[in-house]
């Protein structure tokens, strides 16, 4: 048999375990060791060790389970009330105001937490039944808790960022400064779309009448419960961007500011310290299963020569290296619609990647363009997380597939922010030039 044939037969067998039902985690791990033991016997089980190994013996996933722990201790401290509150009173009087209340305050929570989660089932909890209380449309409510809620994976502290990072050994801290520079691009973007519908349509996202709006006295008192959270980013992202603590030990940090966070605000229980520790072990041996066995996949792949293969397919494709550059848009776009961004991360960027860097393309910029991508893939359908999510805390009368096809605009718009970083790459880079004063 041809041996180019085995790196397709690979995903192809990939894809068959992922479709029984088998979990993406042990499925990684199946696949690359039967292919190790028929195509090399016991001897190729040295390569399938040793892609576990290097990748849990990374340091930089330390900070996966610190940030886990922070994120779920300051979700069930409410600290995603707290905030859409404060915002609810200062943009009720906008027309779209409480669509955009709910898109700054998920980019916020996604600046304290970085897990999505988090953010969309929070924002489906509070905003989501007051903008349906004011009649809002539902394609700008539930699409507006949607893409807010997953702002949490591109504004740092991020997850799929420390993940891509110790994959691609690009610098977290510069992946995190250019997460926020590309989230307040998505963010402004999502409120413009906001505010023109409203505008164009008044019935769409009413303003607020008039006797319930909050008074100036009532708005400037909500400001109060800004100021731990914006001290909580400040101290643990400015940590990080200073030079004063690694990613690593920045999230140590914001693991302890979150505690802080629930003792000043009067919401610290033994009990929630115990289920907050239980559901980060949980999630932290979910995605340790699939960083070992994707490091597994990834050793094996290459080993039978499967990145040469890609290479060869994605050079014969018409456009030179910006046609590769659209292929591989278009195939993690692919990939994000059927896997979790974990496992997406752990499956693409080790093969796109360095074929990328290798054809000249900055690998900052393509990380960041990674970014989005994965940001996508959270509300794309059929496999899109943060659809379940919200479908998880909508009303009965809400099915799945009435979020579904409020997607496809709220896709179009990130779609739009990929295309401006694409063509004018210093829209998602800035963050790292000023933070560490280079562009890549």
């Amino acid at each position: 048999m041809d041996t180019s044939f085995y790196p397709i037969l690979m995903f192809v067998v990939l894809f068959l375990g992922l479709a029984w039902g088998i979990h993406i985690g042990f499925v990684l791990a199946a696949v690359p060791l039967g292919f190790a033991l028929f195509l090399w016997g016991t001897q190729g089980m040295m390569t399938y060790v040793q892609g576990a190994w290097g990748a849990m013996n990374n340091f930089a996933l330390t900070a996966i389970p610190l940030f886990i722990f922070m994120a779920v201790l300051l979700e069930k401290s409410g600290i995603v009330e707290d905030l859409y509150l404060c915002f609810y009173k200062w943009s009720g009087p906008l027309r779209g105001g409480l669509a955009v209340a709910t898109v700054v305050v998920g980019a916020i929570v996604g600046a304290v937490s970085g897990v999505v989660a988090a953010g969309v089932i929070g924002l489906g909890l509070i905003a989501l039944p007051r903008m349906e209380q004011y009649k809002y449309d539902r394609g700008i409510n539930m699409g507006s808790v949607l893409v807010a809620g997953t702002l949490g994976q591109l504004i740092p502290p991020s997850l799929v960022m420390v993940i891509y990072g110790a994959v691609t050994n690009l610098s977290v801290g510069k992946m995190f400064a250019c997460g926020v520079s590309s989230g307040i691009l998505l963010t402004v973007i999502f409120c413009t779309y906001i505010l023109i519908r409203a505008w164009i349509n008044p019935a769409l996202c009413p303003a607020l009448p008039k006797d319930q709006r909050a008074s100036w006295r009532e708005k400037f008192s909500a400001l109060k419960d800004v100021i731990l959270p914006a001290l909580l980013i400040l101290s643990c992202m400015g940590a990080i961007f200073s030079g004063a603590a690694t990613p690593t030990e920045g999230a140590a940090f914001g693991a302890l500011g979150a505690i802080l966070f629930a003792v000043l605000t009067g919401r610290f229980q033994w009990k929630t310290l115990q289920e907050s520790c239980f559901i980060t072990l949980k999630v932290t041996s979910m995605v340790a299963w699939m960083i070992a066995g994707a490091s597994c996949f990834g050793a094996v792949f290459a080993g039978i020569g499967g990145n040469q293969v890609v290479m060869d397919f994605a050079l014969a494709m018409p456009g030179g290296k910006y046609g590769v550059l659209a292929l591989s848009i278009a195939f993690v776009f692919f990939l994000g619609m059927f896997l979790e961004t974990s496992a997406l991360i752990l499956m693409a960027a080790p093969i796109v990647t360095p074929m990328l860097v290798k054809l000249g393309f900055e690998p900052l910029w393509w990380g960041t363009i990674f970014m989005v991508l994965l940001q996508t893939a959270y509300i794309s359908p059929p496999f899109g997380m943060s659809m379940f999510y919200l479908k998880g805390v909508t009303p009965p009368d809400i099915s799945l597939e009435d979020i579904f096809k409020v997607t496809p605009i709220w896709i179009g718009l990130q779609l739009i922010g990929i295309l401006l970083i694409v063509f004018f790459p210093q829209m998602g880079l800035w963050g790292s030039y000023l933070f560490y004063g280079t562009w890549e």
